[in-house]
């Protein structure tokens, strides 16, 4: 017996890096699995996403754990497109019970090298893409009478983390609506947390390029990137854990809470 057993779990960002690895997570607790991805790149973004490739691969892992699986090629930024996706695994796989909100990017820039493209992006990407996947996926939620969502948020959505002015901007945007919505929701046993890693080991990393020389410059907020715990980065399996705690009865009575699963860096 799983801990997800019978459960349906429709994950976004889920290519690779921590998407995939929730959606590995949660299938071997018995969900199957909705998995989409944009499988595209974005030109204000300097390292490459996602492919069809890695989503077919990550596809073919969940099919290794005996689960069903539905891979849809979507663009969170596309409401048409992501609500597509969630009709059309709903209706191959018996509906959704559990939401990883997860898709997401990220450019480290100073504010006055933030052009309105990189801005655009990410809160488009991390921001509105997150309430495009809400919109669609709640209805089959409150079909089922019950659900968990989890929102992929950041230690950037607690403070003001230099250099992260798009991407801190847009992880504060969505702890603000998961406790907006998880007031809305509350009253249909709908839950909905986010998840907040600090420094996990995926693609995303790479948007962190230059992090060296914008500390030299700065050398005064060191101790805002510094862990307290002897631990530079988690795996994405780590944070896994964490959102299987959400999702599964053990998190039940928690809803409109930002997990904070940062190695201790919110001490500094």
């Amino acid at each position: 017996m799983g801990k997800l057993d019978g459960k349906v779990a429709y994950i976004t960002g889920a290519g690779r890096g921590q998407g995939r690895a929730h959606a590995l997570r949660l299938a071997e607790e018995g969900a199957d699995i909705i998995a989409t991805d944009i499988c595209a790149d974005i030109t204000s973004i300097d390292y490459g996403l996602a492919t069809k490739d890695d989503l077919d691969e990550t596809g073919a892992r969940v099919r290794e754990l005996d689960r069903r699986v539905y891979l849809a090629v979507a663009d969170v930024r596309d409401r048409e497109g992501v609500t597509a996706a969630a009709n059309r695994g709903a209706a191959e796989l018996g509906g959704i019970d559990i939401v990883c909100a997860n898709a997401g990017i990220c450019t480290m820039k100073p504010w006055d090298e933030t052009t309105d493209e990189i801005w655009n992006d990410q809160i488009d990407t991390i921001l509105t893409g997150t309430w495009n996947t809400l919109k669609a996926t709640v209805p089959h939620l409150l079909e089922r009478g019950s659900g968990s969502i989890i929102i992929t948020a950041s230690v950037a959505g607690a403070r003001g983390n230099p250099y992260l002015a798009a991407y801190g901007a847009a992880k504060h945007g969505v702890i603000g609506l998961a406790k907006t919505m998880a007031n809305e929701l509350g009253m249909h046993n709908i839950r909905v947390n986010c998840i907040s890693p600090n420094g996990v080991n995926t693609g995303l990393l790479e948007g962190l390029g230059g992090f060296e020389e914008l500390m030299a410059k700065g050398p005064h907020f060191a101790p805002l990137f510094t862990n307290a715990l002897p631990i530079e980065m988690a795996e994405a399996r780590d944070i896994s854990e964490g959102v299987l705690f959400l999702a599964s009865d053990e998190g039940r009575f928690m809803t409109g809470h930002n997990l904070l699963m940062d190695m201790g860096n919110m001490l500094r």
